[in-house]
């Protein structure tokens, strides 16, 4: 929206050419995501403490949570406004990939929406029924992957890039659909699973989706691209704006979110967030980079996988409950610990994401 009128005003005043640099605006969409955050977090919390949106405890966790309980949630609002407002205002409104990002990411932010409300509102412990969660999570990611195999303007984007390896390309055809979606849905889903701490699932988000920022500047850019031997897409730096705006909306939501918490981002923020990235990912040819620099969420889901399977073919439980910063708890570890020695696991692993830019 802005880049619209300093195109206008260029012709008055050529300063306005500034805003032309994808680096400018990505700074600008990282601080204008933060400070809308940071602003109005106080008075989303105000409201949702007013309407008693609190969050409801399992009694069969960590007994440590029980105190949480009745802490404002639905929080992830706050972060789904942040993004929306600094990507209108500092991206390409023309570029197919900011709609498509941005649309994909406030579809699953309602799904989340319409669980939280009837978990909070209606009182229905079960939220959106599973099948249906499932269901609108699928129609959502579907739409997203068919859109992206449609408008495809070369076989680059819908072929498949292994890290580490400079000359594997294997073109998957209609399979692109399929893969795309498992990314979505699943990537959605493991950030959902991870938040359970005060804290643990946002920061993690805000790393990759900074790497991924990277990742869109360099993919777009024909010159880097060929001097790093990754693929190039191009429009896709244009991503670095939406990447930015979570960056700097998560940081203003962790300022209220980290322990103790005075909010929690809900289903709203988890599954919003979650397909943010695996969207991201996918339109910049990195998904098995994100699985490496998502490392907590991949554990957190494989844990859940590994405790249900378990449990129905023996009987036995592997962990003492999962996801697995929960068997941690359980064993003793304060909360605090838990989740800083996550997010220093998720720093490693981004930075190994970013090294694959070279080991090729």
């Amino acid at each position: 929206m802005l880049l619209w009128l300093a195109d206008y005003l260029e012709q008055y005043v050529s300063g306005f050419n500034v805003f032309q640099y994808l680096t400018l605006r990505g700074i600008l969409s990282v601080i204008t995501a933060f400070l809308i955050s940071l602003l109005l977090g106080p008075y989303m919390i105000r409201k949702l403490t007013d309407k008693q949106i609190g969050q409801t405890i399992r009694d069969d966790g960590p007994k440590t949570h029980l105190k949480k309980s009745g802490t404002p949630t639905m929080g992830g609002a706050l972060i789904l406004a942040a993004i929306t407002i600094s990507t209108l205002l500092w991206g390409d409104l023309s570029s197919r990939f900011i709609w498509t990002v941005l649309l994909t990411t406030l579809g699953f932010g309602l799904v989340g929406w319409i669980d939280d409300y009837r978990k909070l509102i209606y009182k229905d412990p079960k939220g959106l029924a599973s099948r249906w969660k499932y269901f609108w999570q699928s129609a959502i990611g579907l739409t997203a992957a068919i859109y992206l195999f449609t408008s495809a303007e070369s076989s680059v984007e819908t072929t498949l890039y292994l890290p580490f390896f400079k000359n594997v390309a294997i073109n998957m055809g209609f399979g692109y659909i399929i893969f795309t979606y498992f990314v979505i849905v699943g990537t959605s889903n493991a950030v959902n699973l991870t938040d359970g701490l005060d804290g643990l699932a946002i920061l993690p988000t805000v790393l990759v989706a900074s790497a991924l920022g990277v990742f869109a500047y360099l993919t777009g850019n024909i010159n880097f691209s060929e001097y790093l031997s990754i693929p190039y897409v191009a429009g896709t730096g244009e991503l670095i704006i939406f990447c930015g705006a979570i960056a700097g909306s998560g940081l203003g939501f962790l300022w209220f979110n980290t322990y103790p918490a005075q909010v929690f981002m809900g289903d709203v923020g988890a599954l919003a967030l979650g397909a943010a990235l695996g969207v991201v990912a996918v339109i910049v040819r990195q998904e098995f980079v994100l699985f490496i620099m998502g490392g907590v969420f991949v554990i957190e889901t494989v844990s859940v996988i590994l405790q249900v399977a378990s449990f129905k073919l023996t009987g036995k439980r592997i962990f003492n409950m999962a996801p697995l910063h929960h068997h941690y708890e359980l064993k003793g570890w304060p909360e605090p610990r838990v989740i800083v020695r996550f997010w220093i696991i998720s720093v490693i692993l981004v930075l190994v994401g970013l090294a694959t830019l070279k080991l090729r």
